[in-house]
């Protein structure tokens, strides 16, 4: 998971925890959403880009 991809996850899940917290019952499902997507920012790896076969760090170079 490349850094911008992890900065996104993290503001966008902020966004939807506090929505949750503001509006309550409404936003619960938003609120989860929000706790897993800071989960997969902070552990670097995100199941569904496995699963869809796309990456956002882009293609590595090798030294040679």
């Amino acid at each position: 998971m490349a850094f911008w991809d992890a900065v996104v996850r993290v503001l966008i899940g902020a966004i939807l925890i506090w929505l949750g917290i503001e509006k309550g019952e409404a936003w619960v499902i938003g609120e989860l959403v929000g706790f897993v997507l800071i989960f997969t920012a902070i552990i670097g790896y995100c199941p569904l880009y496995t699963l869809a076969g796309v990456s956002s760090k882009g293609e590595e170079t090798q030294l040679t």
